[in-house]
């Protein structure tokens, strides 16, 4: 099964790495991984989808070995929290002017939109779960895919939820003491 965390580290040199070889180190498979600054330039948040055959011991294992890394400031479990899951995907499809419009109905469709037109081809731009991402590119697959490129998931948990955490003593915690925290940090 696949669990979604989300990680707030610092944004400095190395910390993509050391996350990325920790997973390596552990055995655990990637699905998905997107980095992007916060509201606070200096705190980064990771989203981080792994497969996790054990269930919930391979999550608390990740969970404690993220929290060892010293340039990780939170870590929360969102899988089975309400959430909002995206993912984008730039699709790029082979087309001729006659077949520019069933391409524009597709996206249409599935509310993606066109945001590059060329003699020979389009770019469509989609946003959503990875399921309607999907179901989209197998309709423009007969039509003559040429590129797609996809961000990878991100989510953010609904209303004052801030997802689950493992580690003893984090039930009550405030994730913007973790913002002075990091501004202390040299």
């Amino acid at each position: 099964m696949n669990y979604t965390f989300i990680a707030l580290v610092e944004n400095k040199p190395g910390v993509l790495n050391r996350v990325a070889s920790l997973f390596r180190r552990r055995n655990f498979n990637i699905e998905s991984l997107a980095v992007g600054r916060t509201e606070n330039p200096e705190v980064s948040r990771m989203t981080v989808v792994v497969d996790c055959p054990n269930g919930d011991m391979d999550a608390h294992k990740i969970e404690a070995n993220l929290y060892k890394l010293v340039n990780v400031i939170d870590v929360h479990d969102v899988t089975h929290q309400p959430s909002v899951t995206r993912d984008l995907a730039l699709i790029k499809v082979r087309v001729g002017p006659e077949k520019r419009g069933e391409v524009n109905n597709l996206a249409a469709i599935f509310r993606a939109r066109i945001v590059d037109v060329a003699a020979d081809s389009v770019i469509v731009e989609a946003t959503g779960t990875e399921e309607k991402i999907e179901g989209m590119v197998e309709l423009l697959r007969p039509l003559g895919i040429v590129e797609m490129v996809r961000t990878g998931q991100i989510a953010m948990t609904r209303g004052a939820n801030s997802g689950i955490r493992r580690m003893p003593g984090m039930d009550d915690y405030n994730y913007e003491d973790d913002y002075a925290v990091a501004e202390m940090a040299p």
